[in-house]
C-alpha cells in the first residue's frame, strides 16, 4: 500500500521500508486475494500488529480479454467521440479567457476535435494493416497470494490464524 492510499502512515517512512519486512516468513498461501485479505483482517480484529504483515501476489500472468471485432466504422466512431471530448475540453478552456461567444468557441473546437479524432483514428487503424482487428482489455494478475509476516511475530500470527473459521492447516507451522 502506498503512502497515498494510507493517510495514517507514520511520517518518515519511505516506500522501501513500507514494502519490505525484516526476515519475512510465510504465514499462508491462497488462490484468491480476498482470502489473503480476510486473513490479515482477522489478525487485525485480534489486535495483532498487522503492520508486520504483507500480502504478496506471485506467479503473475497476463490476461487479455477480447471485447469485440474492430471495423472501420467502430474505429471512426471512437475517433469522433474521443475528438469531441477533447474539443469540448479545449473549448471550455478557451471560453474562460474570452468575452462572449462561448458557445461558438465550444462548438467550433468540438467540431475541429471530432475531425482530427476521426482522421487520427482512421490513419492509426489503417497503419495496422489488419494485424489487430479486435479490441481487448489486458490485466496482469497473480495466481497465488502469500501472506508474509515479520519473523518476530510469526508464532503469534500462526496461533491466532489456527482459530480462524475455515482456516486451512498451515504447512509452515
Amino acid at each position: 500500500m502506498s503512502q497515498f492510499n494510507n493517510p495514517r502512515m507514520a511520517p518518515g517512512l519511505d516506500a522501501n521500508s513500507l514494502l519490505s519486512l525484516e526476515f519475512p516468513q510465510s504465514l499462508a498461501v491462497y488462490d484468491k486475494y480476498a482470502d489473503a485479505q480476510r486473513t490479515v483482517d482477522y489478525l487485525s480484529d485480534k489486535e495483532f500488529p498487522v503492520q508486520n504483515c504483507m500480502i504478496v501476489g506471485t506467479d503473475l500472468k497476463q490476461i487479455e480479454r477480447i471485447t469485440g471485432r474492430l471495423t472501420t466504422g467502430k474505429v471512426a466512431l471512437g475517433g469522433v467521440i474521443s475528438g469531441l471530448w477533447m474539443g469540448l475540453f479545449i473549448g471550455l478552456i478557451f471560453s474562460m479567457f474570452t468575452k462572449g461567444e462561448s458557445f461558438q468557441i465550444i462548438g467550433t473546437t468540438m467540431l475541429m476535435g471530432a475531425a482530427f479524432g476521426l482522421i487520427f483514428a482512421l490513419v492509426g487503424y489503417a497503419m495496422t494493416r489488419g494485424r489487430r482487428d479486435f479490441s481487448s482489455i489486458q490485466q496482469v494478475v497473480a495466481t497465488k497470494y502469500e501472506v508474509l509476516v515479520e519473523h518476530k511475530h510469526a508464532g503469534q500470527a500462526r496461533t491466532l490464524l489456527a482459530d480462524l473459521p475455515g482456516a486451512l492447516p498451515n504447512p509452515f507451522a
